[in-house]
């Protein structure tokens, strides 16, 4: 995540011809190693336990929902385990870029480096990659903004959903819910309104710039999604239990012309549904809304942190505020426009995912690590380590690419073979 330094929490050194003033204490390449990742000459920024919620919540989003298709898809053996070793893999990645962003910060007597500015202070340190290393510094930045930006279309398009289903099933089912009775679910507006509806919410959230003032909302949020998960895993668990206690229950034995054959009453599924209320599902649905309304202005942090900081520089005090403003507002703006008119947007981001999130989380960062202490005795495993992630990264970004372009291209011949048929 992009830094949290502004003129809330004290100087800002975080563009290159800026450095501390000359009282506040450097850290020069010579002196104690620093302990932890702190900010040189600056003023402490959010707590532990504040950047603690943030992660978590900044890393548990609607992907989560997606995981046991995914595990489905590579098997029940496979599935697990490939997702443990990835989640090593992804932290292991994050290690190494705070790492080299901390180890560069120190050399460089800089009080904080984001992500494209440790891409570009390491490109530095090699010879036939110093001409380049602006360009290293707007590649990453470009990423990870079509990357969050990304996050927060999807979001837009998350919320109107499940909202529009919420609002769709309270008009269609009765309140009883000890005999639920759908009724013919009453067709709600179209979810694009719902989109528009978010759109000042959204603009409203992103006006919180600091994020310490963010740390209690996203531990709300954090507690109503655990609270969502449970209620999931409560749901599957107990459906199990229940299908098989109606499986022994209802087995019965039917005499036929080849002998006894088994059958199963087809009024299992019934009688469990109208057990659950209703509520339930629906409570769900809007305990983990809630959850993704927060993550939209963490994602949005990212973003906001790399291009509104060179346009408040452009203009005067006076206009500073009114600026960052308006910037965030089209940010939120241009997202929501994004959600309403792209009518394959689920498959697109999965598309820009694919090369972005790879590049971002699994290729650059072992390469960094190379180019950062590769004349610093840095011993051959690691730097096989290092290589090995970068081609596991440069495979996933091929595959997810291919696959997403595939799903893109068949989507768009099954709507025109069926509106062909239509006209028919």
């Amino acid at each position: 995540m992009a830094s949290d330094i502004n003129h809330q929490d004290g100087p800002d050194f975080s563009r290159r011809d800026e450095s501390p003033a000359e009282d506040e204490p450097i850290h020069s390449p010579g002196s104690p190693r620093q302990t932890e990742y702190e900010r040189i000459g600056g003023r402490t920024g959010s707590s532990f336990f504040q950047t603690l919620i943030h992660l978590l919540k900044g890393n548990i989003g609607t992907g989560l929902l997606g995981l046991p298709l995914a595990v489905k898809n590579a098997g029940l053996v496979v599935g697990p385990l490939s997702l443990l070793a990835m989640g090593i893999v992804a932290v292991h990645c994050m290690n190494l870029l705070v790492k080299c962003a901390h180890h560069l910060s120190a050399k460089m007597g800089k009080p904080f480096l984001s992500y494209g500015d440790a891409v570009e202070y390491g490109m530095e340190n090699v010879s036939w990659l110093s001409r380049h290393s602006l360009w290293g510094r707007r590649v990453v930045n470009m990423f990870l903004n079509i990357t969050q930006l990304g996050f927060c279309c999807v979001y837009f398009v998350f919320l109107s959903d499940n909202v529009k289903q919420v609002v769709e099933t309270a008009n269609g089912t009765t309140m009883n819910c000890h005999n639920n009775e759908t009724a013919v679910i009453v067709p709600s507006y179209d979810s694009r309104l719902y989109m528009l509806f978010f759109l000042p919410f959204m603009i409203v959230l992103v006006f919180i710039r600091n994020l310490k003032y963010l740390a209690p909302l996203s531990f709300v949020a954090n507690i109503s999604m655990c609270i969502s998960l449970i209620l999931i895993y409560y749901h599957c668990l107990t459906l199990t239990v229940h299908e098989m206690d109606c499986l022994r229950e209802e087995i019965v034995l039917m005499p036929g012309r080849s002998g006894a054959q088994f059958s199963v009453a087809p009024t299992r599924w019934q009688h469990f549904k109208e057990e659950v209320c209703w509520m339930l599902y629906q409570a769900v649905k809007l305990l983990y809304s809630f959850g993704i309304y927060i993550t939209y202005a963490l994602q949005f942090y990212v973003s906001a942190e790399i291009l509104i900081p060179p346009a408040v520089a452009c203009c005067g005090p006076r206009w500073a505020l009114m600026v960052d403003l308006s910037i965030r507002v089209a940010l939120v703006g241009l997202t929501c426009a994004l959600a309403i008119l792209i009518p394959e947007l689920d498959l697109v981001i999965s598309l820009v995912g694919s090369v972005s999130s790879s590049a971002l989380a699994l290729i650059f960062p072992p390469l960094l690590q190379i180019i950062t202490f590769h004349n610093e005795d840095m011993k051959l495993w690691v730097m096989v380590k290092d290589i090995g992630i970068s081609l596991i990264g440069f495979v996933g970004f091929v595959a997810g690419t291919y696959i997403s372009i595939q799903e893109i291209v068949a989507r768009n011949s099954s709507r025109h073979n069926g509106t062909h048929l239509h006209l028919q």
